[in-house]
């Protein structure tokens, strides 16, 4: 039925304004994949087709595809109501050539609707937001197949997986573009729109940021965070969702593709709370934000979240010790490529610490970035030691001296004696210098107390050796019978050793 009316349509292509990519001012690009666009056609042949070809229950009354400027001012809404009922027909595009006329007609649709939305300056009616909303839940809300999630597991650092594409994005752009400018619209009652725009909408809104199209990804960001600045009783409930998405990726999937848009969301969210803090808030930062640090994907969305904390800190600066040591109790420990991405990002939150936060962490941190001075691996070491590139941070140290270089003193010079990377060993000795500048009496007597540990070090070495000696000189001329026991591969008692001693 369909082909016979559509194959009476003109199939003229349609003008070049609309092909490739364009900018619509929204932060959405829009592209055209779905072949061409029918050009305008004259209303009389609408009128002649549309009776036909929709059914009356989806017409509603007037025919949807009737250009908005057809019809008076008070008949715009109801035309509005009946394009986005036409459009809540979804099609298959796994087959690019199937239902194509019907395809482009609900793109043309579509950018009718976003025309109409961008120009309107009268409020929507009720009707009119309930029907925007379901049509985009028809098109946007659907489950992602079992395949679309294996090819991914959420990110390494050495992922390289190309990202894969909805095939039907050429419509879903385009719902998202209109979702987009109704929620933006002045002319939207917000009190109004969060009935339609409910909880529920906006859970299934954020699960489709585990999509694997990074197109569609960057369009609910934009999307929940206009959202988030519509609805002001939704942002408790937007936090807290958002909030369930990243325990569940912590602590129990290790896997989600949006987590660096979720937290890109965030960092304007958290810009925007007033303070003093309040204590949700710095649960936020407690409970989800430091052991977002955990996973083995860190890297994915790294960037986004030391900028939330940053956010945090600026807002209030005694929050800094809690977050290093926080931050210290995830450290990685046999992975070199995220322990650098620890360092750096421990010296962009040092450079917004104070000297009170700073000496409440000082001595665990300093005890950390020692071990990471001398690490076999070259980019962990170097990157430990660029930390006295930053200027905040030796005006820190140089205050806590008495305290750091006993510390870190003992890590430079084992590096000295046995690193075997050459940049490693230039930076030690640069650092060694800028040591011994800043106060020559401390750090002297922090070599001597190094050497001094190590001549006790080298004794005691020398001391368990020759017990060891003993032991197994004694052992060999005692006699073993048949039910005498044998200890054997562990060390010997005390009891044992004062004996042979």
């Amino acid at each position: 039925m369909w082909k016979q009316f559509l194959s009476k349509l003109p199939r003229k292509s349609s003008a070049s304004g609309d092909s490739g990519q364009c900018s619509n001012g929204t932060g959405i690009q829009r592209t055209s994949s779905c072949g061409s666009v029918p050009s305008a056609r004259p209303a009389s042949a609408i009128r002649r087709m549309s009776s036909a070809v929709f059914p009356s229950s989806v017409v509603a009354g007037i025919e949807p595809l009737v250009s908005f400027k057809d019809v008076p001012n008070s008949e715009k809404q109801t035309l509005f109501v009946s394009k986005l009922s036409l459009c809540c027909v979804v099609f298959d595009f796994s087959d690019p050539n199937k239902s194509s006329v019907e395809k482009d007609i609900k793109r043309q649709a579509l950018l009718d609707l976003i025309e109409f939305v961008e120009s309107s300056s009268a409020r929507f009616s009720e009707a009119a937001i309930a029907a925007c909303a379901k049509m985009c839940a028809i098109n946007l809300f659907r489950a992602f197949p079992p395949n679309y999630r294996s090819g991914s597991s959420g990110g390494g650092e050495g992922d390289e997986d190309e990202p894969m594409f909805d095939p039907a994005w050429c419509h879903l752009q385009l719902v998202y573009e209109l979702l987009l400018k109704f929620i933006g619209s002045s002319s939207l009652d917000a009190k109004i729109g969060k009935k339609h725009f409910d909880h529920s909408f906006i859970v299934k809104l954020l699960n489709l940021l585990d999509s694997e199209d990074p197109r569609e990804r960057d369009c609910l960001k934009t999307i929940l965070h206009r959202i988030y600045g519509k609805f002001m009783v939704h942002r408790p409930f937007i936090r807290k969702a958002v909030s369930n998405i990243f325990y569940q990726f912590v602590f129990e999937t290790d896997r989600h593709n949006g987590i660096a848009e979720l937290l890109e969301v965030f960092g304007s969210v958290i810009s925007g709370f007033a303070l003093p803090l309040k204590e949700e808030h710095k649960i936020f930062l407690w409970r989800v934000l430091i052991p977002l640090h955990k996973p083995k994907s860190v890297g994915l969305y790294l960037q986004q979240l030391t900028y939330c904390v940053t956010q945090f800190l600026e807002k209030d600066p005694k929050l800094a010790s809690s977050v290093i040591i926080g931050l210290l109790r995830y450290w990685p420990i046999i992975n070199c490529q995220k322990e650098v991405m620890f360092l750096s990002a421990i010296e962009e939150i040092l450079e917004s610490t104070s000297q009170a936060e700073f000496q409440k962490c000082m001595v665990p941190l300093f005890r950390r970035i020692a071990h990471c001075i001398t690490s076999s691996h070259f980019q962990v070491a170097e990157r430990a030691l660029f930390v006295w590139n930053n200027d905040h941070i030796i005006s820190l140290i140089a205050q806590n001296r008495q305290v750091i270089m006993p510390l870190v003193v003992p890590a430079l010079e084992q590096n000295i004696q046995n690193h075997w990377n050459q940049a490693v060993l230039n930076l030690t000795m640069n650092v060694k210098k800028m040591f011994s500048e800043m106060d020559e009496d401390l750090f002297s007597s922090c070599l001597a107390k190094h050497k001094e540990d190590e001549e006790k070090r080298v004794s005691l070495e020398v001391k368990r050796k020759l017990t060891w000696e003993k032991l197994e000189s004694a052992a060999a001329f005692q006699p073993v019978t048949g039910h005498t026991a044998v200890l054997v591969g562990h060390q010997p008692s005390a009891n044992m050793i004062a004996t042979l001693i």
